[in-house]
C-alpha cells in the first residue's frame, strides 16, 4: 500500500487517475469519481452551514423588531450581511466542487487507486490482496460510500486519504471510495474482482510450490456489511 505525493496539476497522466501505464496483464475494471452535491454535504457540510447562517440572518431581523426598528431596517439588518453568509455557504461548496472534479477512483484487476487532491494530487494504491472486508453505507439520494478495511499493519495516514477516508476512524484509518452515485453496482464489482484476485493469488502459489500439495481451501471473499 503506498501514496504518492505529486504535482499539483494531472497533465502528465498516462492514463486518467493513474500514475503510471498499467503493467502487463492488469487492466482496469472501473472508472469513477465522487458526485459533488453529495460530497458537498456530507464531507463539507454546506447544507448545515446554509441552515446556520439562515438563522442567523432571521435572528438579525427579529432583534431589529424587537429593539423597536422598522420592517424596512429589520430588512436592512438581513440584506447587510447576506453576502457574507452566502460566501459561507458558496466557499465549501466550491471546495467540494474542486475536490471531486480532482478526484478519481479505479478498480483494476489487482488493486485500487484513489487519485485525489486540488493543490497537490496524491495518488494511493491499495493492492487487492491487502484488502480484507469491505462496507457499504447508502444516503437518502441514492449516492453511496464504500468503506475498505486494510488487513495486517499496513497503515495510511488519515490526512493523505482525507476526504476518502471513513469519519473517525483515525487510529486505524480506512481508505473509502466516497459518494458514489451507484455504489452497489462498484461494490458488487469490487467484491468480484477480490475473490478472483484471491484466487489468482493461489493458482499462483500452488504453481510456485511444485514440491507442495494443492490444498481444497476456497479463496477467501471479502464480506460486504452495512456501515454505520
Amino acid at each position: 500500500m503506498t501514496a504518492h505525493h505529486g504535482h499539483d496539476d494531472f497533465a502528465f497522466e498516462p492514463v486518467r487517475g493513474l500514475p503510471e501505464t498499467l503493467p502487463e496483464g492488469e487492466a482496469i475494471l472501473w472508472q469513477g469519481v465522487p458526485a459533488w452535491r453529495s460530497l458537498a454535504r456530507r464531507v463539507f457540510h454546506t447544507r448545515k452551514i446554509a441552515f446556520y447562517v439562515t438563522l442567523l440572518l432571521l435572528w438579525q431581523g427579529a432583534t431589529t423588531l424587537h429593539d423597536g426598528g422598522s420592517f424596512a431596517m429589520a430588512a436592512v439588518a438581513v440584506l447587510m450581511p447576506l453576502p457574507l453568509a452566502l460566501g459561507a455557504v458558496a466557499i465549501p461548496a466550491l471546495l467540494a466542487w474542486g475536490s471531486a472534479r480532482s478526484t478519481v477512483y479505479t478498480i483494476t484487476n489487482k488493486r485500487v487507486v484513489i487519485r485525489s487532491g486540488i493543490a497537490l494530487d496524491v495518488t494511493v494504491n491499495l493492492p487487492l490482496a491487502k484488502i480484507e472486508t469491505l462496507s457499504k453505507r447508502l444516503h437518502r439520494d441514492g449516492s453511496g460510500d464504500i468503506p475498505m478495511t486494510l488487513a495486517g499493519d499496513g497503515r495510511i495516514a488519515y490526512l493523505a486519504l482525507w476526504p476518502n477516508a471513513r469519519p473517525w476512524r483515525l487510529a486505524r484509518p480506512q481508505p473509502m471510495l466516497r459518494c458514489l452515485a451507484e455504489p452497489e453496482a462498484v461494490a458488487e464489482l469490487l467484491v468480484r474482482a477480490l475473490i478472483a484476485a484471491q484466487a489468482a493469488t493461489g493458482l499462483e502459489t500452488v504453481e510456485g510450490e511444485s514440491k507442495a500439495k494443492p490444498t481444497a481451501e476456497q479463496p477467501r471473499s471479502a464480506p460486504i456489511a452495512a456501515a454505520s
